[in-house]
């Protein structure tokens, strides 16, 4: 039976850049960032204390940067300022539809928005402002996932919510593989022995040591946020 409650009161959404493209091959679609807006505003409405870790994909890869003969430590500090672009816009995209939220970054920037710290997520989270984090870890050679993990522990979270563009975890990719099994339960220590590309490395060690639990959804559909929290999405829960 579906949740008519959300499981989880308090969740760091990972959401990547290349999900506010849309149909687009690169940029922001309005409408994309219009319709993933209302979704993050309704787990809001929810009761879900709801912060948001955005990539910066749409703008610039770090690694495809270093791939292309930019230092990587350089081409990451690109990348961060991409995601700081997409906070800044999903912002502005929340509070048009009448809901608070903050644009906090890992990298300073205080004339664009307000430098990280876990105080003031708290706060606001605490306020029920939807929180959008900005800059990753704030380091090279950490991606966003990583980044949406160690937020997820600092702020103490329920869950991390994993919106990616398939409707969970599978054994292959479905879209290579029409044998591609998918999963709708897994301890972190079975995705682990089965190789599974959930998160990165580094990101899915620390969700691990800190037994945050990890929802994988597709984030293509509208509500898709909201069904996830409630339990009627097709999607995978990877438990401690």
């Amino acid at each position: 039976m579906a949740q008519c409650e959300p499981k989880w009161r308090r969740v760091v959404v990972k959401l990547s850049g290349e999900a506010l493209m849309g149909p687009a091959t690169h940029g922001l679609d309005a409408a994309t960032l219009e319709r993933i807006a209302a979704d993050l505003v309704s787990a809001a409405r929810l009761g879900v204390e709801t912060a948001v870790v955005v990539g910066g994909g749409n703008f610039f890869r770090g690694i495809a940067g270093a791939e292309k003969g930019i230092e990587r430590a350089r081409a990451d500090s690109i990348g961060m300022l991409a995601t700081v672009m997409n906070a800044l816009a999903m912002e502005y995209a929340i509070e048009k539809q009448g809901q608070p939220a903050r644009a906090l970054s890992a990298v300073a920037m205080p004339s664009l928005c307000q430098p990280y710290s876990r105080q003031a997520a708290l706060h606001h989270l605490a306020k029920g402002r939807i929180v959008v984090l900005a800059g990753g870890t704030g380091n090279p050679f950490f991606t966003t996932d990583t980044g949406a993990a160690l937020r997820a522990a600092e702020l103490s979270c329920d869950a991390i919510m994993k919106a990616t563009q398939v409707d969970g975890v599978y054994s292959a990719d479905p879209k290579r593989d029409p044998n591609a099994r998918r999963f709708d339960i897994l301890t972190h220590d079975e995705a682990i022995a089965k190789n599974l590309a959930i998160m990165d490395t580094a990101a899915f060690a620390l969700a691990r040591e800190t037994k945050i639990p990890i929802v994988v959804f597709s984030i293509r559909e509208p509500d898709a946020i909201s069904a996830a929290l409630l339990g009627k999405a097709k999607a995978t829960l990877v438990t401690p």
